[in-house]
C-alpha cells in the first residue's frame, strides 16, 4: 500500500511537470497494476475542468493511451475523435472533457510500463516537437524516480531469517554496502527534494540494519561509545561511503561529480571531526557510529 501511494504521489508531481514543460493546459495519467494483462486507470488529473476521465481503465492497445502502452514509446493525434489509428472506446469521456489535441508518453522501468502520461489541447492543433520533446523528459524523470525508489526498496526489504555480515556471510555484506556508496553518490543528482529525501533515508535505514551486530569494528577492536554519531556533513559521509568501497580520489571524484580536490577536503575534513588519522580510520569510525553499514 505505501508503494502504491508513493508512486501516485509521483504521478501526480510528473502531471505538474507535464503542463509547466510543456505549456498544455490539462494533463492526466494512470499507473499500471503489475499483473499480467492489468489494465492502467486514470487516477490522477491537473487542469480538467471535469472528472468525465477520472477512473477510465485502459486496455492494452486500446485508445491512444493503449497503444502507447503496447509500442511502449510516445503517441499522439491531432484530432482525437478523427484519428484512424486508435481504437475509439473512449471518446465519449474525452469529448466530455473537450479534448481534441491528445499526447500519450509511457513512463518504463526495467522494460516494463508503470504508467502514461497524457497531455492535451482543447483545439485541434499540432504537437510540434517541442512539447513532444518535454514530455519524453517528464517521463524521463518518473521513470528515474521510481527506479530509485524500486531499488531502495530492495536493498532495505529485510529477508527472513538475516541479520548483519555474520549471518549473509562477508561478500554478501560488501555487495551492501557496495550498493550503500552507490545510493549515497546518486542521492545528489536526484532533483526531487521528495525523492531525494527518500533515497537518503534508505541509505541510513542499510546503514544501521547491521544493528546489535556491529559489535566489532572492520579492525576487530570493540565500538568506541566516544565515537560521534552527529557532526558529519551530507557530503563528507558521501564521500566516506564512496571511499568505504575502495574507490580513489579521482573515482570518489568522477562518481560524485566533483573535483579530485573537493574529495580530499570533504575526506580531511570528516577523519578531523571523527578523530581519525588515514582513510581506513575514518571508514572504521564512521561504521562503529552507525554512519556507513
Amino acid at each position: 500500500m505505501g508503494e502504491r501511494r508513493s508512486d501516485t504521489a509521483e504521478l501526480r508531481t510528473a502531471l505538474l511537470r507535464m503542463r509547466r514543460a510543456t505549456g498544455l493546459p490539462v494533463a492526466f495519467g494512470g499507473l499500471l497494476e503489475g499483473r499480467p494483462g492489468a489494465r492502467l486507470r486514470i487516477g490522477e488529473l491537473s487542469g480538467a475542468s471535469s472528472g468525465a476521465l477520472r477512473g477510465l481503465a485502459i486496455g492494452s492497445g486500446s485508445g491512444l493511451g493503449g497503444r502507447s502502452m503496447v509500442l511502449a514509446r510516445p503517441c499522439a493525434v491531432t484530432d482525437y475523435r478523427a484519428a484512424r489509428h486508435i481504437s475509439h472506446e473512449y471518446d465519449e469521456p474525452v469529448a466530455a472533457e473537450g479534448l481534441r489535441s491528445v499526447l500519450a508518453v509511457p513512463v518504463v522501468v526495467g522494460h516494463r510500463v508503470r504508467a502514461v502520461l497524457y497531455g492535451a489541447l482543447r483545439a485541434p492543433q499540432p504537437l510540434g516537437g517541442r512539447v513532444l520533446d518535454a514530455a519524453v523528459a517528464v517521463a524521463r524523470e518518473m521513470e528515474q524516480a521510481l527506479a530509485v525508489r524500486d531499488e531502495a526498496r530492495r536493498l532495505v526489504e529485510p529477508v527472513p531469517g538475516a541479520g548483519g555480515p555474520a549471518a549473509c556471510g562477508a561478500a554478501a555484506w560488501e555487495a551492501v554496502r557496495e550498493a550503500h556508496g552507490e545510493l549515497r553518490a546518486l542521492a545528489p543528482r536526484i532533483a526531487d527534494p521528495v525523492v531525494r529525501a527518500e533515497l537518503l533515508a534508505a541509505c541510513g535505514r542499510l546503514a544501521a540494519a547491521d544493528g546489535p551486530a556491529r559489535g566489532a569494528a572492520a579492525d576487530g577492536s570493540a565500538p568506541d561509545a566516544g565515537t560521534p554519531r552527529e557532526g558529519l556533513a551530507p557530503r563528507e559521509v558521501d564521500v566516506l561511503a564512496v571511499v568505504a568501497t575502495g574507490a580513489t580520489n579521482a573515482d570518489a571524484a568522477r562518481r560524485l561529480g566533483v573535483r579530485p580536490e573537493t574529495v580530499k577536503g570533504y575526506l580531511r575534513s570528516a577523519m578531523r571531526k571523527l578523530g581519525a588519522h588515514t582513510r581506513l580510520e575514518a571508514v572504521v569510525a564512521a561504521r562503529r557510529a552507525g554512519l556507513l553499514p
